[in-house]
């Protein structure tokens, strides 16, 4: 069954390589934005070669599902309760789910329907027999991974007591850097901070830098409503007589929590950088991923790939498959 689940999802990963190519592809990213105003095609396309590059390819499903004892003894009905947030955000979990061996039962946000639509139909066509199906709210589950805020966390935490229950809530990531960084890689910082709109966990809102390093960043073109965004929290600070960086079309604020503001980014300057070190240490439970070279982190990525993880790098550094066969298995 490994065999077949690697064959599944490689060419789940072809087609996923060239969405937005032809007509059908694109008139379905065109209905996800409809559903999603913070969704746009381009992002859309993001997301679906990000996938297909990074957790689809032959060679790195059999690297991954050769570390686990897959398929289970004894499949289970797993449901998947996704956030919408950015497009196909969800998928990971489907994936897992499956190569595990177990049913996965999928409940997609509303506002990422169209797209895991497209995604099972695509999975159906390919195997009729795949192990999906959208959860009715009534039929009987074995077990949940869920992926919220942190009150839905607290929500589905009592409602599914009494079952194996993975629940993740609100996460930020953060960037240290040395000031010695190249203009390609301060470009894809860029990238990291603003893709998706900064609505992802994975997203960078926090940044550390040496005393004396300047804030060399430039925005993409944003979304519409990422500009509301700004134009507000701009003159809420304003209002406030609180310093900050104007960056255009979002602001940067010198302090030590993460923002609660989409459009705003939190820096910190250190003298040393075990400053840095001691305050990602301290937040941990707050950390999604860390942006840097600088220094050495269990769950650090290089600069522009915050939002293109790969099989391992795990949401809440939480291994999804060892719970997946040992815990529900």
């Amino acid at each position: 069954m490994k065999k077949e689940v690697i064959e599944l999802f490689t060419a789940l990963g072809e087609r996923l390589r060239n969405f937005g190519s032809d007509t059908a592809t694109q008139q379905i990213a065109a209905e996800a934005c409809r559903t999603n105003a913070w969704f746009s095609s381009q992002e859309i396309r993001r997301a679906t070669t990000a996938i297909a590059e990074r957790m689809l390819c032959r060679e790195t499903l059999e690297t991954w599902l050769g570390a686990y004892p897959v398929p289970v003894a004894v499949p289970r009905r797993v449901l998947v309760i996704m956030a919408g947030n950015i497009p196909l955000v969800g998928f990971f979990d489907l994936l897992c789910v499956v190569a595990a061996g177990h049913r996965c039962v999928i409940k997609p946000s509303g506002k990422d329907t169209v797209l895991m639509q497209y995604v099972v139909d695509t999975l159906r066509s390919i195997d009729p027999d795949v192990a999906i199906e959208f959860y009715d709210g009534t039929s009987p589950i074995d077990a949940v991974i869920a992926t919220g805020s942190n009150n839905a966390r607290r929500h589905f935490h009592a409602r599914y007591a009494g079952i194996p229950a993975l629940l993740r809530g609100h996460r930020q990531s953060a960037a240290v850097l040395s000031g010695n960084e190249t203009p390609e890689q301060l470009a894809a910082l860029a990238d990291d901070l603003w893709a998706y709109s900064g609505l992802g966990c994975r997203n960078v809102s926090m940044l550390f830098l040496p005393q004396g390093c300047p804030l060399n960043l430039r925005m993409p073109p944003m979304n519409p409503k990422f500009r509301n965004d700004y134009l507000r929290t701009r003159a809420l600070l304003t209002m406030a007589g609180q310093p900050f960086i104007d960056l255009g079309c979002a602001v940067a604020v010198e302090q030590t929590d993460f923002p609660a503001s989409l459009s705003c980014i939190a820096y910190s300057r250190y003298q040393d950088i075990s400053e840095a070190e001691a305050w990602l240490a301290a937040h941990d439970d707050e950390i999604q991923c860390v942006v840097t070279e600088a220094i050495a982190h269990s769950r650090r990525t290089g600069f522009g790939c915050a939002q293109s993880p790969a099989p391992t790098d795990w949401p809440d550094d939480r291994d999804v498959m060892a719970w997946l066969t040992r815990e529900v298995g």
